[in-house]
């Protein structure tokens, strides 16, 4: 199939039709945008194939009820128009992202249950928070300067766009010449970093943060695949104290899978290199976006690959 150069840099679903990306616009009065009234969900395409689509449309969907929105579209319409962007811009590798909003205000009301949800999406090329040929891992600071947003008040099981927190520890980590910030809750127990979720190896065992979290798809495919090769996983609190034994740490999401992470505050984490458990899960992870149960193919299966080594 021949692809219209217009969506080389992707494609959006707006208004209920297909534009490219460079003329994607939303309203500017769309209380996504004015109030971060929404929630989101980041689906990948690798090799032409959307990995783990499904559950990525469970968790929108579930998220949409949380926060009361009702998208207009219905799931097999969301997965068509989720499709049909990789179609037409022949994404093999992808980000794609589905927004549901609370939409703009119907005669300037401000009363939730009158405005009119809006939904958006849109694919680009696959976003790496951390690229596979940075061997040498993320450079990260525990943040002093912000904490997490309490659970109770925002919920962070629903993917959304609060960033505030984030965000400050992003600017901390710059100013201590790291590039990424773990955030700790008020209690000092580990959370999470800007769009990833966090593992540490301590005392041979697997642990991630059992609650303040994203509930990541990347997550659960690690939890997964750690329980398939005997590895001892917990989910459960981790103190900062008990973050600074960690033998390997890493981060995963969707943009970027799993991501070792090397130094933290400055110190090698153990002797700075990429652990065992990290290769091996990493490994395992992009195995498993091969045809599969996983697997949603829009694309031909290229016969060389992804075109990238892990």
């Amino acid at each position: 199939m021949t692809q219209d150069p217009v969506f080389t840099n992707g494609a959006a679903f707006i208004d209920g039709e297909v534009v490219a990306m460079i003329d994607a616009r939303i309203p500017i009065t769309d209380t996504g945008f004015t109030r971060s009234d929404l929630t989101y969900d980041v689906v990948s395409v690798w090799d032409g194939a959307f990995f783990r689509l499904e559950d990525h449309l469970d968790r929108f969907l579930r998220n949409c009820r949380r926060l009361r929105l009702t998208p207009p579209h219905d799931r097999d319409e969301i997965r068509e128009v989720l499709i049909g962007l990789i179609e037409v811009s022949g994404l093999r590798e992808s980000y794609v992202e589905m927004i549901c909003t609370r939409g703009p205000s119907v005669n300037g009301s401000r009363d939730p249950r009158t405005f009119v949800n809006c939904f958006y999406a849109f694919a680009i090329p696959y976003v790496w928070i951390l690229e596979p040929e940075t061997a040498e891992g993320m450079d990260a600071v525990i943040a002093k300067t912000s904490r997490r947003i309490p659970a109770d008040s925002v919920d962070p099981t629903v993917k959304n766009f609060h960033w505030a927190d984030l965000t400050k520890g992003l600017f901390e980590a710059y100013d201590r010449g790291a590039d990424q910030a773990l955030l700790l809750d008020h209690q000092g127990n580990l959370t999470e970093g800007p769009g990833y979720n966090v593992f540490a190896v301590i005392a041979s065992r697997l642990l991630t943060p059992a609650t303040g979290v994203l509930e990541g798809i990347t997550r659960r495919t690690i939890l997964e695949l750690a329980e398939e090769q005997g590895i001892e996983t917990w989910a459960t609190e981790i103190s900062e104290a008990d973050l600074r034994t960690a033998t390997e740490l890493f981060a995963t999401s969707t943009a970027g899978g799993v991501m070792p992470i090397t130094r933290l505050d400055g110190r090698p984490v153990a002797d700075g290199q990429v652990g065992g458990v990290t290769k091996r899960l990493r490994q395992r992870y992009w195995a498993v976006h091969a045809d599969g149960p996983f697997a949603t193919r829009v694309l031909p299966s290229s016969p060389h690959g992804p075109g990238h080594r892990f």
